[in-house]
């Protein structure tokens, strides 16, 4: 248990400090420059003269990397963390902070608020009325992520307690702070007992000292520790203060103590934390793996769109040579067509490069977040003790599984793929022949049309073959292939339903798609040609039950095809006298025309309307009469 006056305390790191923490930020978590006076917000930077003549050019360069954030300190007060909560975006903020933060998407309770004067307690205050109250949400001051909070507020959120480590060791590597009295909270800590794992000041070290209980602790000097890269902090249960934390329940996935084991998780499978962190433990590795697959794969994609940037760049610098040159020869009216030539040149540049850009802004903003979730989670398994970990995992987890299921490009949306054609005739400008044209041949996905899907209705566990046909922007075919087409298909209402569709390229501008819907009903069918829709895409198809085959005879009568067999039966219901169960010509129930003897359709190129037979006596008779 824990040492008397430390019971009950919760998980907070108490430092001194010479200055008042700020106020966080308001309702985006930042402040202008002109609001706090402290210059731009953490991580960014002021642009120069250059930087911003490139963006009005659109070009834009790769970010410098951002410096690393202080591991003790709060990204918004700027002071040393103070009962340090997680969000799930894994970024850690003080409880105050958090708490100081209005809502971001919750607009009824905004509505609610603006007729009575109300402060930011909405985090961790009970609403007024009886209704339930909405879900929260709050922006992330980091990130700017959109992050749910739990039914309890702030309150409910995970400690991030290998932060108060970090304020506790960067506290004694000599900082200008002080840290207080673990028990008294008032004093400031000298000395640390090394079995209660708590901060003593010179008072609370002598009523330790004299305390029976406690009296044969090691206690040592604050200042020897300096050398130590962790000092751990006892967490004790929220539902018993008086308990450590040590056990792991099983069944609920959470870190218990000895009472709760006796409690509430009684007849529950628990194990000690140091027995379970392994597979805990194993498991982040694996998340932690994947993830940092995604981090190389991102920046080398990046690195991609750099180099197709620049190979731009030089491809358009060449043509517009090109242009210059052959535009000489002609005066007046060659350098009209010049200037027109370069316009183009230029519009198509800044329509790739937008392209580019956009892509490398998603991309960028993907890695970052995941190199944060890579960050924090390897802090945590490389700095955390056994039980952080224990406590940590659910919402790490959560995290690097979200980031793990975006979908993203790696290629580059757009290419250098611009050429000029001296040869080819344009127009009459000032009664001159003029000659030369820009080509562009790149792939419009807006163009691209998709062939085969308006034949007939695909039938069930049948294969369904699509064409798609790739066109440049002037809707002309192109005749070359190697582009990335993607494509899905999905039931509209079974979700669990997966069709995998097979993409062949022929090399001729035109692109073979398959797939064999197993399920009856409608599907989706979405194609992308650089992660763009093409033309009357997405598209529904109805997929009906498989074709079934006659198991009869086409026949004109029951009488001719089986031989005068008596017992023979046909499906078109006719009767003849004399005892004979099948139809007979100019009888009752003929239909007066050849027909099927399984099903009694009278189209001979026809689907037969009876399902799959069942082994009774009437198929059987049918089966007879097909015997015949």
């Amino acid at each position: 248990g824990a040492p008397p006056g430390c019971q009950g305390a919760p998980p907070r790191l108490c430092v001194k400090a010479s200055a008042a923490a700020p106020a966080p930020a308001g309702r985006e978590g930042r402040r202008t420059e002109a609001e706090d006076g402290r210059g731009p917000p953490p991580g960014t930077e002021e642009m120069s003269d250059s930087q911003g003549e490139d963006e009005r050019n659109g070009i834009s360069e790769a970010p410098a990397a951002p410096k690393e954030p202080s591991r003790s300190q709060c990204p918004l007060c700027t002071e040393p963390f103070s009962a340090p909560r997680i969000l799930p975006c894994l970024h850690t903020f003080c409880t105050t902070c958090l708490e100081r933060l209005e809502p971001f998407s919750d607009l009824a309770l905004r509505r609610e608020d603006s007729d009575s004067s109300s402060d930011s307690s909405w985090l961790c205050g009970q609403p007024q009325s009886h209704q339930p109250p909405p879900p929260l949400s709050i922006l992330c001051p980091v990130c700017d992520t959109e992050v749910d909070l739990p039914p309890g507020g702030v309150e409910d959120l995970p400690t991030d307690h290998v932060a108060l480590n970090e304020v506790l060791l960067e506290a004694l590597q000599g900082a200008a702070l002080s840290l207080a009295c673990d028990l008294c909270m008032d004093g400031e800590a000298v000395k640390r007992c090394q079995a209660c794992r708590v901060c003593l000041c010179h008072f609370c070290c002598q009523a330790h000292k004299r305390q029976k209980k406690t009296s044969s602790h090691a206690i040592v000097e604050l200042r020897d520790l300096k050398g130590h890269t962790r000092l751990e902090k006892p967490i004790h249960c929220p539902s018993h203060p008086s308990e450590e934390l040590r056990l792991f329940c099983e069944r609920c996935d959470l870190p218990v103590c000895q009472a709760c084991v006796v409690g509430a998780h009684r007849q529950h499978p628990y194990n000690t934390a140091a027995d379970v962190i392994h597979k805990h433990g194993d498991s982040l590795r694996e998340l932690l793996k994947a993830t940092q697959q995604h981090v190389g794969t991102l920046r080398g994609a990046l690195s991609q769109i750099e180099e197709a940037g620049e190979s731009l760049d030089r491809r358009v610098e060449s043509v517009a040579l090109e242009i210059r040159a052959f535009a000489d020869g002609y005066v007046k009216a060659v350098e009209e067509h010049r200037d027109r030539l370069l316009q183009s040149l230029e519009e198509l540049k800044a329509q790739r490069e937008t392209q580019l850009h956009l892509q490398k802004a998603q991309l960028q903003q993907l890695l970052l977040d995941m190199q944060t979730g890579v960050d924090f989670t390897e802090r945590l398994l490389t700095g955390g003790s056994h039980l952080e970990i224990l406590l940590t995992k659910g919402v790490v987890e959560k995290r690097l599984r979200r980031l793990n299921s975006v979908d993203y490009h790696p290629h580059p949306v757009a290419d250098d793929k611009i050429q000029f054609s001296p040869h080819e005739k344009v127009a009459l400008i000032h009664s001159y022949e003029i000659f030369g044209a820009v080509l562009n041949r790149a792939t419009d996905p807006t163009k691209c049309v998709v062939q085969g899907r308006d034949v007939g209705s695909p039938r069930q566990s049948e294969s369904v073959n699509l064409t798609l046909l790739c066109k440049d922007g002037s809707g002309e075919r192109l005749e070359r292939g190697g582009e990335p087409v993607r494509v899905t298909v999905s039931h509209k209402e079974r979700k669990d339903c997966v069709t995998k569709a097979v993409v062949c390229d022929n090399q001729d501008g035109t692109y073979h798609i398959s797939f064999i819907p197993e399920e009856l009903g409608k599907y989706t069918i979405s194609i992308f040609v650089r992660g763009q829709h093409v033309q009357g895409s997405p598209f529904t198809m109805t997929v009906k039950n498989r074709f079934r085959p006659h198991r009869g005879l086409f026949h004109c009568c029951t009488f001719c095809s089986s031989g005068g067999q008596k017992a023979a039966q046909c499906a078109c219901g006719g009767t003849m006298p004399g005892g004979y169960q099948g139809c007979g010509h100019g009888h009752k129930g003929h239909p007066g025309s050849p027909h099927w003897s399984c099903c009694g359709n009278v189209v001979e190129a026809s689907e037969c309307s009876i399902k799959q037979p069942r082994q009774d006596s009437a198929q059987r008779s049918l089966l007879r009469t097909v015997a015949l």
